[in-house]
């Protein structure tokens, strides 16, 4: 009997934790409407395509020989994946017609569907490069810096953001406690070429930069559609690895909301592209794809960060 009362309270325990929790998010929610985590969204949905059998055995055959027929069996393999979840985007897209109780909601699903068609041969290409890499391993469990898959063989990423922790050992400035493993704020590019070359220095062997957009996409990939991270969670920055379950096709982690991250493409006069959202972004604006967001170079932000790139120097590499 005594064993039943303490299974109950401990039951009782978590729901209470759980209801309070959701009522912490429910009310976040409404102060940020567009950016709900996923396991409270009605819009987002829940499941996740993982790679069926024949894709990866199709990735097996082209590693095993790279061959144009094995690169063009698997490039048609990638387009009919791409494909399915096209459509499962627009099915959900008339779902959401007759469902919504806003427009913004079909709106939204809207601008996904008609990004997803518009760059469908740009998304399925770098699919391709992250497969037929000869690093691809799924993903990768180390820290620090990981392959970057599809890029060049001689560049890797880092696995999460600069933290204040890691940007205090440049600067030599103390860090408020409790903040060390938050991802660094309000550097400028010029502040992250100094933090770079200073980082070279220490390590002749590799040289250290921004990623470009490019580079950051391919390291994000597509984010997942039940992804969690710092977006209407809160109204602040949380450590890098506090979603350290949501990881990048990298294998890196922090790539979704908290802070967006600085990178070395440039948009228009004195703007470069920030990518990834932050805590106090819409959902949406954190998808890997967005393309319609950059600061000034000159100026930090409270909620833009930096991950860095390495490259190997003097690296031979295909």
């Amino acid at each position: 009997m005594k064993k039943i009362t303490i299974i109950c309270a401990t039951v009782l325990l978590g729901f209470v934790a759980f209801a309070q929790e959701r009522s912490g998010m429910e009310r976040r929610m409404r102060e940020n409407p567009d950016a709900k985590l996923h396991r409270f969204s009605t819009t987002v949905e829940k499941e996740r395509p993982q790679l069926n059998d024949e894709t990866k055995r199709l990735i097996a055959a082209y590693h095993r020989n790279p061959s144009e027929e094995n690169r063009a069996a698997l490039r048609k393999q990638c387009a009919i994946n791409y494909d399915k979840i096209v459509e499962r985007k627009k099915a959900k897209l008339e779902e959401l017609k007759h469902t919504a109780k806003h427009q913004s909601k079909v709106d939204e699903m809207q601008d996904i569907v008609d990004e997803m068609i518009a760059n469908r041969e740009h998304r399925i290409d770098q699919t391709m490069a992250r497969f037929t890499d000869s690093r691809f391993r799924g993903h990768n469990q180390n820290t620090g810096y990981l392959p970057l898959l599809g890029a060049a063989r001689n560049v890797s990423v880092a696995y999460a953001p600069v933290t204040n922790e890691d940007y205090a050992k440049f600067t030599g400035k103390p860090v408020a406690a409790g903040t060390e493993k938050r991802p660094v704020t309000n550097v400028s590019v010029e502040d992250a070429a100094k933090y770079c070359k200073w980082l070279g220095e220490r390590d002749p062997k590799h040289a250290y930069r921004l990623p470009t957009e490019e580079e950051w996409e391919l390291a994000a990939g597509h984010m997942p559609k039940d992804a969690d991270f710092n977006c209407g969670v809160g109204d602040v920055v949380r450590p890098v690895d506090a979603f350290a379950q949501t990881k990048g096709a990298s294998g890196g982690i922090d790539f979704w909301g908290n802070c967006w991250e600085w990178t070395a493409t440039k948009r228009g006069e004195g703007k470069n592209a920030v990518k990834g959202g932050a805590f106090d972004s819409k959902r949406t604006d954190c998808r890997t794809e967005a393309k319609n967001t950059a600061k000034d170079t000159s100026k930090g932000y409270p909620n833009v960060t930096m991950r860095l790139v390495r490259e190997e120097c003097n690296a031979h590499h295909l």
